[in-house]
């Protein structure tokens, strides 16, 4: 894939696998949701102090991978160093993560009943990429 293309296949709607390092056992790898727009950051919205934040915090740098269930197979792996994990997402935030997930009005809901004071924002910023599109031959 091209740049734009997998920047484009990572902002569409898919459950991300967050894989990230740890000492002694083989990493973790969660299904997670995420936001991303095209030349920015990627976005998770997680728990604090749950096994993925204290494994973000230690590391400071995780994966994530994408992929189409059906054809054509696409997959676009990505890695960065968290560069923000202090603070909850903001309603808007959390709402715009969880709409891609659920429809609008649902996902307000989810929001307003998951998002508290042990939420937080945890920002990558993607440097490293992997790809392929099937469909290309």
């Amino acid at each position: 894939m091209t740049a734009e293309e997998r920047m484009a296949f990572l902002a569409e709607p898919h459950i991300g696998i967050l894989a990230i390092t740890r000492d002694g056992r083989a990493p973790l790898a969660v299904p997670v949701w995420y936001d991303y727009e095209p030349g920015g950051d990627l976005l998770i919205w997680i728990e604090r102090d749950t096994v993925k934040d204290k494994l973000i915090r230690a590391a400071g740098t995780f994966s994530l991978a994408v992929h189409n269930e059906t054809e054509p197979y696409k997959y676009v792996t990505v890695e960065g160093p968290v560069i923000a994990n202090d603070a909850p997402p903001t309603r808007d935030q959390a709402v715009k993560i969880a709409s891609r997930y659920f429809p609008v009005d649902r996902s307000e809901q989810y929001v307003d009943e998951a998002l508290g004071e042990h939420s937080v924002l945890v920002r990558m910023r993607p440097q490293k990429w992997l790809s392929n599109d099937q469909s290309k031959g």
